[in-house]
């Protein structure tokens, strides 16, 4: 296998980035970056990280695979040689710890003072937890995002790792990078993005803070205009146990749901609150009459709000999702296509995730510029696999 460089289409083409791997939000971030043209380069421990691995990781995709022994001082000193000629460099380890390997910031800035230093972590590098364990949950527990979440008054519901790991953390990350990357060419200096899911997922529900400095908020699940309080922002099963989304939240949108629906006469005041709980039931025994199918077909095309809710399996298949084809087949897996999307410098997949740690160790290094790789390999500072 042969690793070329450049390979990229998308505006981010030329941007070299150092990878150091982890799992969830920053292997996350590394997939935009390279999704949107960037050469990414990752670099594993020998045997791979938890959790991840195999054709079938998508997070992985889109950059070759290098295999080191980080606890080899030529390992480190090949790493710090590829900072050389980066222009990032994304590691989600726990504060400290890059400092310890001799890899952190004051180690590459030396090397390489124009360098964005990405920093992924849960809790920040600084404060009381910046040392603990934790996870999504954890993370957006305690910024006031968990406990809204759902339509359960009795136990918030949390979206599996969708809003700290990837809204508040690998976005953020990312959004901080490219920032970093416009300063440093005005300035010629890098510095380090301290990328927290503690932060991202605060800055991700201000408009729930908003709601709250208004007045007009209820710290109360299902009790608010957008938490599903709302009979007509909301969530209906249908007659064969699928369900429908609501949104009609403006009154001209809310008006051509009436009529689809077929309740204007029955429906009460959208405006009367003590009359919330007789329009939920109305809208509820409505859509209990009719299959998700006949609902979509009643619906499609509309400006009534109303969407089916349906799995990922059957959203490959959504005329819309398939016209705008949101979803790729690349190297035999359906995955999402880069986004967001540009007129010019059209995104493309370059390449797959790889089957295993390491098996682009040789050609990769060699493509970066590193020299004398077979010696690295043979002494076990790297790892090749085949």
């Amino acid at each position: 296998m042969v690793i070329q460089l450049g390979l990229g289409t998308g505006p981010l083409k030329g941007i070299r980035v150092v990878e150091i791997a982890g799992i969830g939000p920053s292997p996350h971030a590394c997939m935009i970056l390279a999704d949107l043209g960037a050469d990414v380069i990752r670099i594993e421990r020998p045997g791979g990280q938890m959790l991840t691995g195999g054709s079938h990781d998508l997070l992985n995709r889109g950059r070759p695979s290098v295999a080191l022994n980080l606890k080899d001082p030529a390992a480190v000193a090949t790493v710090l040689e590829l900072i050389e000629g980066a222009d990032v460099l994304i590691e989600g380890m726990r504060p400290g710890v890059t400092e310890r390997m001799g890899i952190g910031p004051d180690d590459c800035f030396a090397r390489n003072p124009r360098l964005v230093y990405g920093r992924m972590t849960g809790w920040g590098q600084t404060g009381p937890w910046s040392q603990v364990a934790g996870h999504d949950m954890n993370y957006i527990a305690i910024t006031g995002t968990l406990h809204g979440l759902g339509q359960v008054r009795d136990k918030p519901q949390f979206p599996t790792n969708l809003v700290g790991d990837f809204g508040g953390g690998s976005t953020y990350l990312v959004i901080g990078i490219l920032a970093a990357l416009l300063e440093a060419r005005i300035s010629g200096q890098g510095q380090v993005i301290d990328a927290a899911i503690v932060d991202g997922t605060a800055n991700l529900n201000a408009m729930t803070a908003a709601f709250l400095a208004g007045g007009n908020f209820q710290e109360k699940r299902a009790s608010n205009l957008l938490d599903g309080g709302a009979p007509y922002y909301d969530i209906y099963e249908t007659s064969d146990g699928k369900h429908m989304s609501l949104g009609a939240l403006e009154p001209q949108f809310y008006d051509v749901f009436l009529d689809l629906l077929d309740i204007r006469a029955t429906a009460p005041d959208r405006y009367d609150l003590g009359r919330y709980d007789e329009l939920r039931q109305v809208i509820t025994e409505r859509f209990l009459a009719k299959t998700q199918a006949e609902w979509c077909a009643i619906f499609d095309g509309t400006d009534a709000c109303v969407a089916p809710i349906i799995p990922l399996t059957e959203a490959f298949e959504h005329p819309h999702i398939k016209a705008r084809e949101v979803f790729v087949e690349h190297e035999g897996y359906l995955q999402p296509a880069p986004a967001p999307r540009f007129s010019r410098t059209h995104a493309t997949l370059s390449m797959g995730p790889a089957a295993k740690a390491g098996v682009h160790t040789r050609e990769a290094l060699i493509a970066w510029g590193i020299s004398d790789v077979d010696t690295l390999i043979e002494s076990g500072a790297a790892v090749q696999v085949d």
